[in-house]
């Protein structure tokens, strides 16, 4: 908080109009004149938001000294917002400005204030003498983080509850071994680089350098890849079996409406900002300031519910710049958020039980299995204690639970799958909660079957984590396939080129063209390597794309009408027809996105791609 005290023969002002839309109103505070009066020239600072108690308390007694050493009549506080460029939220400025009217006038002075959020005219007289014309600045105490006391405990499948440093691991347990000495123990793992941002660099998925560091930008080949998780995303939310609604939105929330600003300090996590106008946005952590600003404007019905609202959300928290990890932390990401309403807690239990089957559902389609930590408030622990051993027991294995206070969050169950990637280290890709908060603090509503107007209950969930940390998961995958001496393959769906066809002369060109063109009808992301290089060249260049299907064809193909297809995961070479190879392909793809190319259909119309080079070794 900055002040500028000026003591006054006399000053007076007039409000002339307003200077922002939070202007407040008037209330016969149009002018003011006032004698012998301490002027309080007053600017409100984004940091006198964390801790404003303190920051007026300090105020007032800085305020006090001069006013009785001046002996002054009277005190008027008057917004002045000239004094700093750090400006508080024009909502939050004028609550401390009440604050430091109440607390000033509580110490038994006559205080007026000047409105806030006004142009005015002001003509004074300042008396001249030493004490007549000072300035302080009033600083918040040193940041209090919130220490929040927790305890972990170890549930197995059959319900029996453990202490960490008492529970004996078994056979087959190291893996909740790493993530126990992690979590609970707080040991140090090793650092360094795996494969898997090898891979990643390999497919264009890079920081980028003309940005703030955290920041990816994705060549060709990881567009594709962004964008064919992020349809697949969709698909496997709309196929839940409740009605889910895709939306899209802003990423850039103003601090100044209350429950944005509430939802931000519940979160609390590292928050992006950006201040314009006068006013201070967040950039959004989720989906969730969009989504809730949508359905709270919805007319909604008991029997609409349970209801799904989805959208691929751009992103933002400012993780330190020592924990970035390309394609897993990182200061902007893609959260394909699902958010499920439910009538009522019992409701949402129930949907929860769905929502983790598909989660694990997913995993085991990439031949993954998950390890669990249950974050829970200790009231919905102790009350719900035979669902939370039944989520246990469907999970199969051992899941370390943390236990938090009650009331301290939005949520009073908030669930974190985690792998154990290729170097050892515990990473967390998929997740959900239940909120049982944000609801009414957003103004959602529903009408239940008597009329009454409720509050539902809220899901979050990312059922196969973040865009990227998806991402991150296939290629530690393929990490693990590789280190057992099989070629590193993406899932077909996922790869960028998933057939390459190859003229064995320029004579065969036509044919390979031919064939090109009807996979492309069917969806297919086909090329045609036209270039003036040796078939070798042409097929150990299709190998270090994991190319998945390289078709060859030469001048017997051409006669027979017929394809020699080399399958890159079998590691065969086989001689089909088209519509065979064409049966395979729609088989393995069933079920997931059609996503275009990014690149020319002839490999002769690219640059050298820098991306695309073998991969060195680690």
């Amino acid at each position: 908080m900055r002040l500028l005290l000026i003591h006054a023969e006399y000053f007076e002002y007039r409000a002339r109009e307003k200077a922002i839309d939070q202007a407040e109103e008037l209330d016969g505070r149009r002018e003011g004149r006032f004698s012998n009066v301490l002027v309080v020239m007053t600017t409100v600072e984004d940091d006198d938001c964390k801790d404003p108690e303190s920051v007026v308390e300090r105020a007032c007694e800085a305020v006090l000294d001069v006013f009785n050493r001046v002996r002054a009549s009277r005190i008027l506080v008057y917004p002045y917002a000239h004094l700093s460029p750090n400006l508080a939220p024009a909502n939050r400025a004028l609550e401390i400005l009440k604050l430091f009217e109440e607390k000033l006038r509580s110490r038994g002075v006559k205080v007026h204030r000047a409105p806030f959020g006004w142009y005015k005219e002001f003509s004074l007289k300042c008396y001249g003498h030493p004490l007549s014309e000072l300035s302080r600045t009033i600083k918040p105490s040193a940041e209090r983080r919130r220490v929040v006391e927790k305890r972990y405990l170890i549930m197995t499948p059959d319900g029996k509850i453990y202490k960490p440093e008492e529970y004996q691991f078994r056979e087959g347990e190291e893996e909740f071994r790493i993530l126990v000495e992690k979590e609970v123990f707080k040991k140090e793992l090793e650092g360094g680089i795996g494969r898997v941002h090898y891979y990643l660099k390999k497919f264009g998925f890079e920081w980028e350098p003309f940005s703030d560091h955290g920041h990816m930008r994705f060549q060709p080949h990881a567009t594709v890849i962004m964008e064919a998780v992020s349809e697949y995303a969709w698909l496997v939310a709309a196929s839940l079996g409740i009605p889910v609604f895709r939306v899209r939105g802003t990423n850039m929330f103003s601090l100044s409406v209350e429950p944005v600003r509430q939802h931000a300090e519940l979160f609390g996590e590292r928050m992006y900002e950006v201040r314009m106008d006068g006013d201070r946005f967040v950039l959004r952590f989720a989906a969730c300031h969009q989504q809730f600003s949508i359905l709270r404007d919805w007319v909604l019905s008991y029997r609409d519910l349970p209801l799904g609202m989805f959208e691929v959300a751009d992103s933002y928290r400012y993780e330190q710049r020592g924990e970035l990890v390309l394609g897993f932390r990182l200061r902007k990401f893609h959260m394909p958020d699902l958010h499920i309403l439910a009538k009522d807690l019992e409701q949402a239990k129930q949907i929860v039980l769905l929502v983790r089957e598909k989660i694990f559902e997913e995993a085991r389609k990439l031949g993954r299995d998950y390890l669990a930590i249950y974050n829970v408030t200790q009231d919905f622990f102790e009350q719900h204690l035979d669902y939370i051993k039944e989520l246990v027991r469907r999970e199969g294995k051992p899941v370390l639970i943390c236990l938090y206070p009650a009331g301290i969050y939005y949520w009073v169950i908030n669930v974190e799958y985690i792998i154990i990637d290729e170097m050892g280290r515990p990473r967390e890709i998929a997740t959900w909660q239940i909120d049982v908060g944000n609801a009414k603090r957003f103004g959602i509503k529903y009408r239940d079957a008597d009329g009454s107007e409720k509050y539902p209950v809220i899901i979050h969930t990312a059922l196969i984590g973040s865009i990227e940390r998806y991402i991150y998961m296939v290629f530690d995958t393929i990490a693990r396939v590789e280190r057992s001496g099989k070629p590193p393959t993406l899932p077909t769906w996922l790869s960028p080129i998933q057939v390459r066809i190859i003229p064995v002369s320029r004579e065969q060109l036509d044919y390979a063209m031919s064939v090109a063109k009807k996979l492309a009808e069917r969806g297919i992301r086909v090329d045609v390597d036209d270039r003036d290089e040796s078939l070798g060249r042409k097929i150990r260049d299709a190998g270090v794309e994991w190319i998945p299907y390289v078709v060859v064809v030469g001048e017997r193909e051409m006669k027979t009408g017929t394809i020699n297809v080399r399958i890159r995961r079998e590691g065969v070479q086989k001689s089909m027809t088209l519509d065979e190879l064409l049966k395979m392909l729609e088989e393995e793809l069933r079920g997931y996105p059609r996503t275009p190319s990014a690149l020319p259909m002839l490999v002769s119309k690219r640059p050298s791609l820098p991306y695309l080079q073998p991969l060195k070794e680690s």
